[in-house]
């Protein structure tokens, strides 16, 4: 986008930009509706339809007002979601868990292996920390990242409902690799009234060389792509299906039955499926694809007439 387009977006969109600017919680006193309508516009460049919505994205902004179930909190919770996934499908399937504190003061990196990753259990990045030798981690600023990680109220962000009443903790899990000895490949699979119709594919996250695949249930690749928004675009080879990809759809099934449309996150791992995460609002809501078309498309998976 060059300098003028930049302008011109400002100045259609003050309130969002000035939300851009100053950060997402000073405008908590905004309601949903309104804070999700101005984002919405920014971002999509184009008003919100929440009477007849028909796109994905569209779809996504009117499940977050119209969706609230007690469990999503649960869902989205890093720490309790483990409970969750175990009860549903295995403790097995989960990455070990080190340690789990209620502030950043509290972790003892003594007791800690030479490897492993620190994140917050409610918000998305924000204080993370991927330590790969503990003898040159800055201690101190960890500290203090997490601290900030801890302050966010991550549903003020894009007013995803899941996030805002999450008990927030930290939490120590083993550091993973995968049979090449490098960070893991995220399988992010999209399913649509409780059944799996798209994977998200990424490599190389926490790269310069990342790239995000949409494969199909039969592991075709397809020709959907976010490049322009995500700032990273499609990879230029068909990686082999996964060993566990039959089981990663039937754990999908299961703990996505009975939702409108989420995101269960996997890892595949020597031959072994991981569970990351349970996502509600791929990029939440607000990420364009580069063909219009396909938004509508997978708008057309989501029946919202059962709520």
């Amino acid at each position: 986008m060059n300098f003028h387009s930049k302008v011109k977006k400002v100045a259609k969109n003050p309130l969002a930009t000035a939300i851009l600017l100053l950060g997402f919680e000073k405008f908590k006193f905004i309601p949903d509706k309104k804070y999700i309508s101005v984002m919405y516009k920014y971002y999509m460049g184009k008003k919100l339809n929440l009477d007849n919505p028909q796109t994905f994205n569209e779809k996504l902004q009117w499940l977050k007002i119209y969706n609230r179930k007690d469990e999503y909190t649960i869902m989205v919770d890093k720490y309790k979601v483990r409970d969750y996934v175990a009860c549903k499908i295995g403790e097995e399937h989960l990455i070990p868990l080190l340690g789990v504190w209620d502030s950043a003061e509290e972790i003892d990196f003594d007791t800690l292996p030479n490897e492993f990753v620190l994140k917050c259990n409610h918000n998305s990045g924000t204080g993370m920390c991927i330590c790969k030798n503990k003898t040159l981690l800055n201690i101190e600023n960890v500290r203090k990242e997490l601290k900030k990680g801890l302050k966010e109220n991550y549903y003020y962000l894009g007013r995803e409902w899941p996030y805002k009443n999450v008990q927030r903790k930290i939490i120590a899990e083993k550091f993973m690799v995968d049979e090449s000895g490098c960070e893991l490949k995220d399988y992010k699979v999209l399913c649509f009234n409780g059944e799996p119709k798209l994977i998200e594919f990424h490599q190389g996250r926490f790269t310069d060389h990342q790239s995000q695949d949409y494969y199909d249930i039969n592991w075709n690749k397809t020709d959907i792509s976010q490049g322009e928004v995500a700032g990273f675009g499609c990879s230029d080879k068909t990686v082999p299906i996964p060993v566990c990809f039959d089981k990663m759809m039937e754990f999908s099934r299961i703990l996505a039955k009975g939702i409108p449309q989420v995101r269960i996150d996997w890892y595949a791992i020597n031959e072994q499926l991981y569970f990351g995460e349970i996502t509600f609002f791929d990029g939440c809501g607000f990420d364009k694809f580069d063909n219009p078309n396909d938004d509508a498309k997978l708008g057309a998976w989501i029946d919202l007439k059962s709520l």
